[in-house]
């Protein structure tokens, strides 16, 4: 994709972070924008400072766990503005501690954001892109999907957020392979990045009732929950970054978007791991020191 002027962008999770970030780029390029996110305040924050940059706005208050709710989102956005373009299936949540300590509510709520989110968005959106491009011969689209590193490595006391992110690698490069299957002028792109500086630690404020826990947290969860903090909070790439970074991708049809390349060693580590049939290696290696801090407070407080 090369012309982003006056086309249409839909973005999931538009009210902080990187949907944010997405959303003021495309401003900047002359998009029309299409804003989705459950957290009302951030999402009128940001159609206003889109707006402030000329852009032409929809926002739609959107829990991308339902169905109905992204289809009348994508009602919403033919009605107004005709078409799509580009569609960043964004909105994401996070959650740790053991993993046979996560309680369905906490499967419920991570799955039905990270990846049923992704799930909707693609499966309502892509037939809108391919119809719009049978209509429109100079049409060019493109899909981005939110995952993580963690949908590429399992960090201990993450499990139901690296389930959900290993998922989203897997339907993003199916998806990339079955636009290619049909010749579709859209293509995809999956973005994974590391500890960015973003709202998705504090995620939990925006959690529903209907997948609230009745229980206290674990100890396990508490300590998954101040080591999130500290490493997102302490990330040196910027959410800004990553949003450039991502639209270029877009520019040069780059499938996988990285963050933190450096991180990939840790990848092929584990991919080698899988070739060579030997167990998971020790993902504090070189970090002794994290493991030893978890430990410590799992053992204190069993």
């Amino acid at each position: 994709m090369k012309n982003f002027a006056n086309r249409v962008a839909v973005i999931t999770g538009g009210g902080s972070g990187f949907g944010r970030e997405f959303a003021l780029i495309g401003a900047r390029l002359g998009m029309k924008l299409v804003l989705a996110d459950v957290q009302q305040d951030a999402l009128d924050r940001v159609k206003a400072e889109v707006e402030a940059l000329g852009a032409e706005v929809l926002a739609m208050h959107c829990d991308v766990r339902h169905a109905n709710e992204v289809q009348a989102l994508a009602d919403a956005t033919m009605t107004k503005f005709g078409a799509v373009h580009l569609l960043f299936n964004n909105a994401g949540v996070g959650s740790g501690g053991l993993i046979w300590e996560n309680t369905q509510a906490d499967w419920e709520w991570v799955l039905g954001v990270n990846l049923w989110g992704v799930i909707h968005g693609v499966r309502i959106f892509t037939p809108l892109m391919l119809a719009c491009a049978k209509t429109d011969p100079a049409y060019e689209g493109h899909i981005v999907n939110t995952a993580s590193m963690a949908g590429l490595l399992n960090a201990p006391t993450m499990g139901v957020y690296n389930v959900s992110k290993h998922a989203v690698v897997s339907l993003s490069e199916s998806l990339y392979q079955d636009l290619r299957l049909v010749e579709a002028p859209i293509s995809a792109s999956v973005l994974c990045p590391y500890f960015v500086p973003t709202g998705i630690s504090q995620s939990h404020r925006n959690r529903p009732d209907d997948v609230a826990n009745a229980s206290r947290p674990t100890t396990s969860q508490l300590a998954a929950q101040a080591m999130s903090d500290k490493a997102v909070s302490s990330g040196k790439v910027t959410a800004a970054e990553v949003g450039q970074m991502t639209f270029d991708a877009i520019g040069r049809d780059q499938f996988y978007v990285f963050s933190h390349p450096n991180a990939l060693g840790h990848v092929q580590k584990r991919m080698e791991e899988i070739v060579t049939q030997t167990n998971p290696g020790d993902p504090y290696a070189g970090a002794e020191h994290v493991r030893e801090m978890l430990q410590a407070k799992l053992k204190a407080n069993p």
